[in-house]
Protein backbone atom coordinates (compact mmCIF):
# COMPACT_ATOMS: atom_id res chain seq x y z
CA UNK A 1 0.00 0.00 0.00
CA UNK A 2 2.91 2.34 0.74
CA UNK A 3 4.09 1.86 -2.84
CA UNK A 4 0.70 2.95 -4.15
CA UNK A 5 0.66 6.04 -1.91
CA UNK A 6 4.13 7.08 -3.09
CA UNK A 7 3.11 6.69 -6.74
CA UNK A 8 0.00 8.78 -6.08
CA UNK A 9 2.16 11.53 -4.59
CA UNK A 10 4.44 11.58 -7.63
CA UNK A 11 1.51 11.79 -10.01
CA UNK A 12 -0.13 14.55 -8.00
CA UNK A 13 3.14 16.51 -8.09
CA UNK A 14 2.90 16.37 -11.89
CA UNK A 15 -0.65 17.68 -11.67
CA UNK A 16 0.09 20.62 -9.38
CA UNK A 17 -0.63 23.91 -11.19
CA UNK A 18 1.95 26.67 -11.31
CA UNK A 19 1.61 29.68 -9.07
CA UNK A 20 0.47 31.68 -12.08
CA UNK A 21 -2.89 29.92 -12.26
CA UNK A 22 -5.95 31.01 -10.30
CA UNK A 23 -7.21 27.45 -9.81
CA UNK A 24 -5.55 26.34 -6.60
CA UNK A 25 -8.12 23.65 -5.79
CA UNK A 26 -6.82 20.31 -6.99
CA UNK A 27 -7.82 17.04 -5.41
CA UNK A 28 -7.43 13.37 -6.20
CA UNK A 29 -10.42 11.30 -7.28
CA UNK A 30 -10.97 7.69 -8.22
CA UNK A 31 -10.19 7.01 -11.86
CA UNK A 32 -11.03 3.85 -13.77
CA UNK A 33 -8.88 4.84 -16.75
CA UNK A 34 -6.08 2.49 -15.73
CA UNK A 35 -2.78 2.55 -13.88
CA UNK A 36 0.51 4.45 -14.09
CA UNK A 37 0.66 6.98 -16.91
CA UNK A 38 -3.07 7.25 -17.40
CA UNK A 39 -3.66 10.73 -16.03
CA UNK A 40 -4.63 14.01 -17.64
CA UNK A 41 -2.64 17.23 -17.82
CA UNK A 42 -3.35 20.68 -19.16
CA UNK A 43 -1.13 23.50 -20.28
CA UNK A 44 -1.66 25.52 -17.10
CA UNK A 45 1.30 23.67 -15.58
CA UNK A 46 3.70 26.47 -16.34
CA UNK A 47 6.47 25.23 -14.06
CA UNK A 48 7.18 22.20 -16.24
CA UNK A 49 10.72 22.17 -17.62
CA UNK A 50 10.43 21.67 -21.37
CA UNK A 51 12.80 21.14 -24.27
CA UNK A 52 12.11 23.35 -27.27
CA UNK A 53 15.17 22.49 -29.39
CA UNK A 54 17.74 19.67 -29.51
CA UNK A 55 20.41 19.40 -32.17
CA UNK A 56 23.71 17.68 -32.76
CA UNK A 57 26.57 17.64 -35.18
CA UNK A 58 27.22 14.56 -37.26
CA UNK A 59 29.43 12.14 -35.33
CA UNK A 60 32.72 11.32 -37.00
CA UNK A 61 35.46 8.78 -36.43
CA UNK A 62 38.28 10.19 -34.29
CA UNK A 63 41.66 10.72 -35.99
CA UNK A 64 40.43 9.65 -39.43
CA UNK A 65 36.91 11.00 -39.84
CA UNK A 66 35.40 14.24 -41.03
CA UNK A 67 36.32 16.21 -37.89
CA UNK A 68 39.92 15.07 -37.50
CA UNK A 69 41.15 18.60 -38.30
CA UNK A 70 38.36 20.50 -36.54
CA UNK A 71 38.93 22.38 -33.29
CA UNK A 72 36.65 21.38 -30.41
CA UNK A 73 35.16 24.87 -30.10
CA UNK A 74 34.27 24.77 -33.80
CA UNK A 75 32.21 21.64 -33.10
CA UNK A 76 30.25 23.22 -30.27
CA UNK A 77 29.57 26.63 -31.84
CA UNK A 78 27.28 25.41 -34.69
CA UNK A 79 24.86 23.58 -32.36
CA UNK A 80 24.77 26.46 -29.86
CA UNK A 81 23.94 28.79 -32.73
CA UNK A 82 21.29 26.41 -34.11
CA UNK A 83 19.21 26.13 -30.92
CA UNK A 84 18.91 29.92 -30.83
CA UNK A 85 18.38 30.63 -34.52
CA UNK A 86 15.82 27.87 -35.07
CA UNK A 87 13.68 29.11 -32.16
CA UNK A 88 14.23 32.83 -32.82
CA UNK A 89 15.19 33.25 -29.17
CA UNK A 90 17.20 36.29 -28.13
CA UNK A 91 20.51 34.78 -26.90
CA UNK A 92 20.81 37.33 -24.10
CA UNK A 93 17.79 35.65 -22.43
CA UNK A 94 19.74 32.44 -21.77
CA UNK A 95 20.56 32.15 -18.07
CA UNK A 96 23.41 29.64 -18.41
CA UNK A 97 25.14 27.29 -20.84
CA UNK A 98 26.30 24.02 -19.25
CA UNK A 99 28.55 21.79 -21.37
CA UNK A 100 29.28 18.15 -20.62
CA UNK A 101 32.84 17.24 -21.58
CA UNK A 102 35.26 14.57 -20.40
CA UNK A 103 38.77 14.21 -21.77
CA UNK A 104 40.19 17.70 -22.26
CA UNK A 105 42.06 19.57 -19.50
CA UNK A 106 39.36 21.26 -17.44
CA UNK A 107 40.44 24.87 -17.63
CA UNK A 108 41.28 24.66 -21.32
CA UNK A 109 37.96 23.09 -22.27
CA UNK A 110 36.07 25.62 -20.15
CA UNK A 111 37.78 28.39 -22.11
CA UNK A 112 37.03 26.67 -25.43
CA UNK A 113 33.34 26.42 -24.50
CA UNK A 114 33.22 30.10 -23.62
CA UNK A 115 34.89 30.89 -26.95
CA UNK A 116 32.37 28.73 -28.78
CA UNK A 117 29.52 30.69 -27.18
CA UNK A 118 30.98 33.91 -28.57
CA UNK A 119 31.38 32.33 -32.03
CA UNK A 120 27.70 31.37 -31.84
CA UNK A 121 26.60 34.93 -31.13
CA UNK A 122 26.01 34.89 -27.38
CA UNK A 123 26.73 38.15 -25.55
CA UNK A 124 29.29 38.35 -22.76
CA UNK A 125 26.48 38.46 -20.19
CA UNK A 126 25.61 34.77 -20.75
CA UNK A 127 27.75 32.52 -18.49
CA UNK A 128 29.22 29.15 -19.44
CA UNK A 129 30.45 26.23 -17.36
CA UNK A 130 31.44 22.62 -17.90
CA UNK A 131 30.44 19.41 -16.11
CA UNK A 132 32.12 15.99 -16.12
CA UNK A 133 30.37 12.78 -15.17
CA UNK A 134 32.23 10.86 -17.82
CA UNK A 135 29.97 9.15 -20.37
CA UNK A 136 26.82 10.77 -18.96
CA UNK A 137 28.24 14.31 -19.02
CA UNK A 138 25.97 15.57 -21.80
CA UNK A 139 22.88 14.19 -20.07
CA UNK A 140 24.12 15.56 -16.75
CA UNK A 141 24.40 19.01 -18.35
CA UNK A 142 20.76 18.81 -19.46
CA UNK A 143 19.72 17.64 -15.99
CA UNK A 144 21.70 20.44 -14.32
CA UNK A 145 19.96 23.05 -16.43
CA UNK A 146 16.55 21.49 -15.74
CA UNK A 147 17.30 21.52 -12.00
CA UNK A 148 18.36 25.16 -12.12
CA UNK A 149 15.17 26.13 -13.93
CA UNK A 150 13.08 24.24 -11.37
CA UNK A 151 15.00 25.96 -8.57
CA UNK A 152 14.20 29.37 -10.04
CA UNK A 153 17.79 30.36 -10.80
CA UNK A 154 16.76 31.23 -14.36
CA UNK A 155 13.96 30.43 -16.82
CA UNK A 156 15.98 29.52 -19.92
CA UNK A 157 19.19 27.49 -20.25
CA UNK A 158 21.20 25.29 -22.59
CA UNK A 159 22.54 21.83 -21.74
CA UNK A 160 25.20 20.76 -24.22
CA UNK A 161 27.92 18.18 -24.79
CA UNK A 162 31.28 18.22 -26.55
CA UNK A 163 34.11 15.81 -27.22
CA UNK A 164 36.99 15.69 -29.66
CA UNK A 165 38.59 12.31 -29.10
CA UNK A 166 40.96 13.18 -31.92
CA UNK A 167 42.42 16.06 -29.94
CA UNK A 168 42.02 14.52 -26.48
CA UNK A 169 42.53 10.73 -26.50
CA UNK A 170 41.74 8.64 -23.41
CA UNK A 171 44.83 8.54 -21.21
CA UNK A 172 45.83 8.81 -17.55
CA UNK A 173 48.19 11.72 -16.90
CA UNK A 174 50.50 11.82 -13.90
CA UNK A 175 51.16 9.31 -11.14
CA UNK A 176 48.58 7.05 -9.52
CA UNK A 177 48.22 7.28 -5.74
CA UNK A 178 49.87 4.15 -4.17
CA UNK A 179 46.97 4.01 -1.69
CA UNK A 180 44.84 2.60 -4.51
CA UNK A 181 46.49 -0.80 -3.99
CA UNK A 182 44.69 -1.38 -0.69
CA UNK A 183 41.21 -0.55 -2.02
CA UNK A 184 39.95 -3.09 -4.56
CA UNK A 185 37.09 -0.88 -5.76
CA UNK A 186 39.48 2.02 -6.20
CA UNK A 187 41.75 -0.24 -8.26
CA UNK A 188 38.78 -1.20 -10.41
CA UNK A 189 38.18 2.47 -11.19
CA UNK A 190 41.40 2.29 -13.21
CA UNK A 191 40.41 -0.76 -15.25
CA UNK A 192 40.34 -0.21 -19.02
CA UNK A 193 36.73 0.04 -20.11
CA UNK A 194 37.17 -2.94 -22.40
CA UNK A 195 38.16 -5.08 -19.43
CA UNK A 196 34.94 -4.12 -17.65
CA UNK A 197 33.11 -5.21 -20.79
CA UNK A 198 34.80 -8.60 -20.61
CA UNK A 199 33.86 -8.81 -16.92
CA UNK A 200 30.19 -8.23 -17.74
CA UNK A 201 30.23 -10.79 -20.56
CA UNK A 202 31.92 -13.40 -18.37
CA UNK A 203 29.93 -12.81 -15.18
CA UNK A 204 26.52 -12.70 -16.86
CA UNK A 205 27.08 -15.12 -19.72
CA UNK A 206 26.74 -12.74 -22.69
CA UNK A 207 28.06 -14.67 -25.69
CA UNK A 208 30.24 -13.41 -28.52
CA UNK A 209 27.45 -14.13 -31.00
CA UNK A 210 24.94 -12.09 -28.98
CA UNK A 211 27.38 -9.19 -28.92
CA UNK A 212 28.16 -9.36 -32.63
CA UNK A 213 24.45 -9.59 -33.47
CA UNK A 214 23.78 -6.44 -31.42
CA UNK A 215 26.49 -4.65 -33.38
CA UNK A 216 25.08 -5.80 -36.72
CA UNK A 217 21.63 -4.60 -35.65
CA UNK A 218 23.01 -1.22 -34.59
CA UNK A 219 24.66 -0.60 -37.96
CA UNK A 220 21.64 -1.89 -39.88
CA UNK A 221 19.24 0.41 -38.05
CA UNK A 222 21.55 3.42 -38.27
CA UNK A 223 22.07 2.87 -42.00
CA UNK A 224 18.31 2.60 -42.55
CA UNK A 225 17.67 5.75 -40.51
CA UNK A 226 20.28 7.68 -42.50
CA UNK A 227 18.90 6.48 -45.84
CA UNK A 228 15.37 7.44 -44.78
CA UNK A 229 16.49 10.91 -43.66
CA UNK A 230 15.46 10.34 -40.05
CA UNK A 231 18.52 12.15 -38.69
CA UNK A 232 18.05 15.28 -40.80
CA UNK A 233 15.88 17.05 -38.23
CA UNK A 234 18.50 16.65 -35.51
CA UNK A 235 21.80 17.07 -37.39
CA UNK A 236 23.34 20.50 -37.96
CA UNK A 237 25.82 20.37 -40.88
CA UNK A 238 29.28 21.68 -39.97
CA UNK A 239 31.47 23.62 -42.38
CA UNK A 240 35.08 22.70 -41.70
CA UNK A 241 38.27 21.52 -43.42
CA UNK A 242 40.13 18.30 -44.12
CA UNK A 243 43.93 18.46 -44.14
CA UNK A 244 45.91 16.07 -46.33
CA UNK A 245 48.42 14.46 -43.94
CA UNK A 246 51.05 14.14 -46.66
CA UNK A 247 50.84 17.45 -48.49
CA UNK A 248 49.29 19.60 -45.79
CA UNK A 249 46.76 20.92 -48.29
CA UNK A 250 43.44 22.05 -46.81
CA UNK A 251 40.14 21.19 -48.42
CA UNK A 252 36.92 22.94 -47.31
CA UNK A 253 34.10 20.49 -46.61
CA UNK A 254 30.65 20.44 -45.04
CA UNK A 255 29.99 17.39 -42.90
CA UNK A 256 26.30 16.48 -42.72
CA UNK A 257 26.14 12.73 -41.98
CA UNK A 258 27.63 10.32 -39.43
CA UNK A 259 30.65 8.67 -41.00
CA UNK A 260 31.08 5.56 -38.83
CA UNK A 261 28.09 3.56 -40.04
CA UNK A 262 29.09 0.41 -41.91
CA UNK A 263 27.41 -2.34 -43.89
CA UNK A 264 28.57 -5.23 -41.75
CA UNK A 265 27.56 -8.85 -41.18
CA UNK A 266 27.96 -11.48 -38.49
CA UNK A 267 30.59 -13.25 -40.57
CA UNK A 268 32.54 -10.00 -40.92
CA UNK A 269 32.52 -9.39 -37.19
CA UNK A 270 33.37 -13.02 -36.37
CA UNK A 271 36.76 -12.51 -38.04
CA UNK A 272 37.79 -9.79 -35.56
CA UNK A 273 40.06 -10.74 -32.67
CA UNK A 274 39.33 -9.80 -29.05
CA UNK A 275 41.08 -6.60 -28.04
CA UNK A 276 41.26 -6.68 -24.25
CA UNK A 277 41.53 -10.37 -23.36
CA UNK A 278 43.11 -13.20 -25.33
CA UNK A 279 40.13 -15.52 -24.98
CA UNK A 280 37.60 -12.69 -24.61
CA UNK A 281 34.60 -11.57 -26.64
CA UNK A 282 34.97 -7.78 -26.86
CA UNK A 283 36.23 -6.62 -30.26
CA UNK A 284 36.52 -3.38 -32.16
CA UNK A 285 33.37 -4.41 -34.02
CA UNK A 286 31.11 -4.86 -31.00
CA UNK A 287 32.29 -1.80 -29.08
CA UNK A 288 31.33 1.86 -29.39
CA UNK A 289 33.28 3.97 -31.83
CA UNK A 290 35.78 6.58 -30.67
CA UNK A 291 34.26 9.77 -32.06
CA UNK A 292 34.21 13.55 -32.37
CA UNK A 293 30.99 15.57 -32.05
CA UNK A 294 28.77 17.95 -30.10
CA UNK A 295 25.13 18.53 -29.21
CA UNK A 296 22.97 21.19 -27.56
CA UNK A 297 19.54 21.20 -25.91
CA UNK A 298 17.49 24.35 -25.20
CA UNK A 299 15.31 24.15 -22.08
CA UNK A 300 12.90 26.60 -20.47
CA UNK A 301 9.83 26.83 -18.27
CA UNK A 302 6.65 25.81 -20.06
CA UNK A 303 5.07 29.18 -19.24
CA UNK A 304 7.96 30.95 -20.99
CA UNK A 305 7.69 28.72 -24.06
CA UNK A 306 3.93 29.33 -24.20
CA UNK A 307 4.40 33.07 -23.82
CA UNK A 308 6.91 33.13 -26.67
CA UNK A 309 4.86 30.79 -28.85
CA UNK A 310 7.72 28.27 -29.18
CA UNK A 311 6.56 24.70 -29.93
CA UNK A 312 7.50 22.20 -27.21
CA UNK A 313 9.55 19.20 -28.33
CA UNK A 314 9.62 17.37 -25.00
CA UNK A 315 9.09 17.62 -21.26
CA UNK A 316 11.83 16.78 -18.75
CA UNK A 317 10.36 14.38 -16.21
CA UNK A 318 13.14 12.84 -14.11
CA UNK A 319 16.87 12.15 -13.84
CA UNK A 320 18.95 9.88 -11.64
CA UNK A 321 22.58 8.82 -11.33
CA UNK A 322 23.40 5.68 -9.34
CA UNK A 323 26.57 3.85 -8.36
CA UNK A 324 27.48 0.26 -9.30
CA UNK A 325 30.54 -1.99 -9.00
CA UNK A 326 33.38 -0.34 -11.01
CA UNK A 327 34.53 -3.75 -12.27
CA UNK A 328 31.23 -4.18 -14.14
CA UNK A 329 30.43 -0.53 -14.76
CA UNK A 330 28.44 -1.45 -17.88
CA UNK A 331 25.47 -2.64 -15.80
CA UNK A 332 24.73 1.00 -14.89
CA UNK A 333 21.62 1.42 -17.09
CA UNK A 334 20.00 -1.69 -15.58
CA UNK A 335 20.34 -0.05 -12.17
CA UNK A 336 19.47 3.52 -13.16
CA UNK A 337 16.50 3.07 -15.50
CA UNK A 338 14.04 1.60 -12.96
CA UNK A 339 14.87 4.37 -10.48
CA UNK A 340 14.34 7.14 -13.03
CA UNK A 341 11.09 5.60 -14.27
CA UNK A 342 9.76 5.26 -10.73
CA UNK A 343 10.73 8.88 -9.98
CA UNK A 344 8.56 9.93 -12.92
CA UNK A 345 5.60 8.02 -11.46
CA UNK A 346 5.72 5.44 -14.23
CA UNK A 347 6.53 1.81 -14.88
CA UNK A 348 8.80 0.25 -17.48
CA UNK A 349 5.78 -0.81 -19.53
CA UNK A 350 4.81 2.87 -19.88
CA UNK A 351 8.01 3.68 -21.77
CA UNK A 352 7.61 3.74 -25.54
CA UNK A 353 11.23 4.31 -26.60
CA UNK A 354 14.67 3.80 -25.06
CA UNK A 355 18.01 5.30 -26.05
CA UNK A 356 20.58 3.17 -24.19
CA UNK A 357 24.17 4.03 -25.01
CA UNK A 358 25.99 1.12 -26.59
CA UNK A 359 29.36 1.55 -24.89
CA UNK A 360 29.92 -2.17 -25.46
CA UNK A 361 27.61 -4.82 -26.86
CA UNK A 362 28.16 -6.93 -23.76
CA UNK A 363 26.68 -4.37 -21.39
CA UNK A 364 23.97 -3.29 -23.82
CA UNK A 365 22.73 -6.87 -24.22
CA UNK A 366 22.94 -7.50 -20.47
CA UNK A 367 20.93 -4.38 -19.58
CA UNK A 368 18.29 -5.10 -22.23
CA UNK A 369 17.86 -8.66 -21.01
CA UNK A 370 18.04 -7.84 -17.31
CA UNK A 371 15.20 -5.32 -17.60
CA UNK A 372 13.22 -7.51 -20.00
CA UNK A 373 12.89 -4.67 -22.54
CA UNK A 374 11.29 -5.10 -25.94
CA UNK A 375 14.15 -4.93 -28.50
CA UNK A 376 11.79 -3.10 -30.87
CA UNK A 377 11.70 -0.15 -28.44
CA UNK A 378 15.47 0.25 -27.99
CA UNK A 379 17.82 2.31 -30.16
CA UNK A 380 15.44 2.14 -33.08
CA UNK A 381 17.80 4.25 -35.21
CA UNK A 382 20.98 2.50 -34.12
CA UNK A 383 23.35 3.33 -31.30
CA UNK A 384 26.94 4.09 -30.39
CA UNK A 385 28.41 0.98 -32.02
CA UNK A 386 27.32 2.45 -35.36
CA UNK A 387 26.83 6.17 -34.81
CA UNK A 388 29.68 6.76 -32.36
CA UNK A 389 30.31 7.72 -28.74
CA UNK A 390 31.98 11.13 -28.25
CA UNK A 391 31.97 10.80 -24.47
CA UNK A 392 30.83 14.23 -23.31
CA UNK A 393 28.46 14.74 -26.23
CA UNK A 394 26.64 11.39 -26.14
CA UNK A 395 23.95 12.46 -23.66
CA UNK A 396 23.00 15.53 -25.69
CA UNK A 397 23.08 13.46 -28.89
CA UNK A 398 20.69 10.93 -27.34
CA UNK A 399 18.26 13.68 -26.28
CA UNK A 400 18.15 14.98 -29.85
CA UNK A 401 17.72 11.51 -31.34
CA UNK A 402 15.06 10.43 -28.85
CA UNK A 403 12.86 13.53 -28.95
CA UNK A 404 12.88 13.87 -32.73
CA UNK A 405 11.97 10.20 -33.10
CA UNK A 406 9.17 10.56 -30.54
CA UNK A 407 7.84 13.54 -32.49
CA UNK A 408 7.91 11.51 -35.70
CA UNK A 409 6.01 8.62 -34.13
CA UNK A 410 3.12 10.79 -33.01
CA UNK A 411 0.33 9.92 -30.62
CA UNK A 412 1.44 6.34 -29.94
CA UNK A 413 4.74 7.47 -28.42
CA UNK A 414 4.47 9.41 -25.17
CA UNK A 415 7.42 8.54 -22.88
CA UNK A 416 11.09 7.97 -23.63
CA UNK A 417 14.16 7.08 -21.58
CA UNK A 418 17.83 7.87 -22.08
CA UNK A 419 20.46 5.93 -20.18
CA UNK A 420 24.14 5.08 -20.19
CA UNK A 421 26.81 3.36 -18.14
CA UNK A 422 29.58 5.48 -16.67
CA UNK A 423 33.26 4.74 -16.15
CA UNK A 424 34.32 4.08 -12.51
CA UNK A 425 30.98 2.37 -11.90
CA UNK A 426 27.81 4.42 -12.31
CA UNK A 427 24.67 4.61 -14.39
CA UNK A 428 22.48 7.55 -15.37
CA UNK A 429 18.97 7.71 -16.76
CA UNK A 430 16.37 10.36 -17.58
CA UNK A 431 12.69 10.22 -18.53
CA UNK A 432 11.15 12.55 -21.13
CA UNK A 433 7.57 13.06 -22.27
CA UNK A 434 6.69 14.09 -25.80
CA UNK A 435 5.83 17.76 -25.77
CA UNK A 436 2.44 17.73 -27.46
CA UNK A 437 0.98 14.75 -25.59
CA UNK A 438 0.57 16.18 -22.11
CA UNK A 439 -3.13 16.97 -22.53
CA UNK A 440 -4.69 13.62 -23.30
CA UNK A 441 -5.14 10.22 -21.66
CA UNK A 442 -3.30 8.60 -24.54
CA UNK A 443 -1.84 5.87 -22.33
CA UNK A 444 -5.14 4.94 -20.66
CA UNK A 445 -5.69 1.22 -20.32
CA UNK A 446 -8.92 -0.67 -20.73
CA UNK A 447 -10.47 -1.55 -17.35
CA UNK A 448 -11.81 -5.07 -17.10
CA UNK A 449 -13.43 -4.61 -13.69
CA UNK A 450 -14.45 -1.83 -11.32
CA UNK A 451 -11.23 -1.88 -9.35
CA UNK A 452 -10.00 1.61 -8.62
CA UNK A 453 -6.85 0.53 -6.82
CA UNK A 454 -3.39 0.87 -8.34
CA UNK A 455 -1.88 -2.51 -9.08
CA UNK A 456 0.77 -1.66 -6.47
CA UNK A 457 -1.90 -1.89 -3.78
CA UNK A 458 -3.35 -5.22 -4.85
Amino acid sequence: MEKAINRQKVLLDHLRPSSSTDDSSLSASACAAGDSAAYARTNVFGDDVVIVAAYRTPLCKAKRGGFKDTHADDLLAPVLKAVIEKTNLNPKEVGDIVVGTVLAPGSQRASECRMAAFYAGFPETVPVRTVNRQCSSGLQAVADVAASIRAGFYDIGIGAGLESMTVNPMAWEGDVNPKVKIFEQAQNCLLPMGVTSENVAHRFGVSRQEQDQAAVDSHRKAAAATAAGRFKDEIIPVATKIVDPKSGDEKPVTISVDDGIRNTTLSDLAKLKPVFKKDGTTTAGNSSQVSDGAGAVLLMKRSVADQKGIPILGVFRSFVAVGVDPAIMGVGPAAAIPVAVKAAGLELDDIDLFEINEAFASQFVYCRNKLGLDPEKINVNGGAMAIGHPLGATGARCVATLLHEMKRRGKDCRYGVISMCIGTGMGAAAVFERGDRTDELCNARKVESLNFLSKDAR
